[in-house]
């Protein structure tokens, strides 16, 4: 089955979850403990209902948003992923082009296999965040993020929500660690899928050799077969906001707190110099049982106001997930697992062909709404039992460029 015949992300799912071995596809797809952060990550969204309006002039429909002066052609992006170098050949400078041809932002992850100075290169005139994750040592610390703003990065956006390293029982079972050793079975995995053991795994060893971690802020940097991961989590579990403080004061451009899910920590963030939060649950990839970032949206919208851009991830699979949350507050959504789908089923050109899924489902939802742009999005176009007494959320998507410049 070919990525062109994929008609939603559903389908993209399934074509990635053929190609890939399974300590791969796992790693992909997987959660954490239970799973029932990842499941309610969906559920949440699918106990939201639209709300259309009829005859309603929507021939002129547009979802374009401007961020910091910044316009983009659809109202979501590419959240960072790591080890994306597992479902596709050089992944991240795919994802990057990809997102660069359609007009939005992509976020490169700290854990990417790709150099983040690379991924600059091939990718440049679209528009590249750099994620960091960030120990307690400042010094590795500044050297990576001197690196990402050599190399023209226009925002970092700080990962927090991991300061341990989060329950993967599926890694375990498959053998999965890191460093990683092959044992026979993930050999017989991966003998069983050619196409994977040929186009990604055996063309990543010939370009680059073994796979490593490239963008560490420890001195690791080491093949993921060869060095264990102690130190590039050193010391996360000690991060607090005077840490979050010094890296304001390091970073000249956007700075964003990524795993925010509750109204206080954004306040937290906003007085500490945060420009805007990735209200995440990490995928559901971190605390199992957590609630999900859609629950947590309209709380924290109405306690930041504009002070801060909202981004949203986790769960997304539908255009749909995206309008409903705009409606609820974000001022752009992100979609992780739903491009990597793509990368897995085709390359660049099915990272493509899940951004065109989404961008088309977002239009389609857009005129049967009878809401013209989403601009124009609230909660007067939702309904769920909860929002009669949340506060309105109408027009979030406005141009918030006169925001705090830094």
């Amino acid at each position: 089955m070919s990525y062109q015949s994929a008609f939603n992300i559903e389908d993209l799912r399934r074509i990635a979850e053929k190609r890939l071995p399974r300590v791969a596809y796992d790693f992909l797809a997987g959660g954490v403990e239970d799973h029932v952060s990842v499941n309610n990550n969906r559920a949440a969204f699918e106990r939201i209902r639209l709300r259309p309006r009829t005859l309603v002039d929507v021939s002129g429909r547009s979802q374009q948003v401007s961020a910091f002066g910044k316009q983009f052609n659809s109202p979501f992006g590419i959240a960072p992923t790591g080890a994306a170098g597992l479902y596709g050949f050089a992944a991240d400078i795919a994802l990057a082009r990809a997102a660069r041809a359609a007009g939005i932002p992509f976020v490169l992850s700290t854990a990417s296999f790709e150099p983040l100075e690379k991924v600059a290169r091939e990718a440049a005139g679209g528009t590249l965040w750099f994620q960091l994750y960030m120990s307690k040592d400042r010094e590795p610390a500044q050297k990576l993020v001197t690196r990402a703003l050599n190399a023209g990065y226009e925002a970092l956006v700080v990962t927090t929500d991991l300061p341990v390293q989060p329950n993967r029982e599926y890694n375990l079972r498959n053998g999965f660690t890191i460093p990683f050793r092959l044992n026979f079975a993930n050999m017989i995995d991966g003998a069983l899928h050619p196409r994977w053991l040929i186009g990604v795994f055996l063309r990543t060893l010939l370009d680059s050799g073994i796979p490593r971690f490239q963008n560490l802020d420890t001195n690791v940097g080491g093949r993921i077969i060869a060095k264990p991961m102690n130190e590039f989590r050193a010391r996360r579990e000690a991060l607090n906001w005077d840490d979050f403080r010094w890296l304001r004061e390091l970073w000249p451009h956007k700075l964003f707190v990524k795993g925010i899910m509750r109204a206080d920590d954004a306040l937290l963030a906003a007085q500490h110099g945060a420009d805007g939060v990735f209200v995440s649950n990490h995928g559901g990839r971190a605390l199992d049982g957590a609630l999900s970032p859609i629950e947590a949206l309209p709380e924290i919208r109405a306690a930041a106001g504009k002070r801060l851009l909202l981004m949203l991830d986790s769960g997304i699979r539908r255009g749909s997930d995206i309008v409903k949350a705009l409606a609820l507050g974000a001022d752009m959504a992100f979609v992780g697992r739903a491009t990597l789908y793509g990368i897995a089923a085709g390359g660049e050109a099915g990272a493509q062909h899940a951004i065109g899924i989404l961008r088309s489902e977002v239009d389609r939802v857009l005129a049967l709404l009878g809401c013209p742009s989403v601009r124009e999005l609230g909660t007067d176009y939702l309904w769920h039992p909860e929002l009669a007494s949340a506060p309105a959320a109408a027009g979030n998507i406005a141009d918030i460029s006169q925001m705090r410049a830094v």
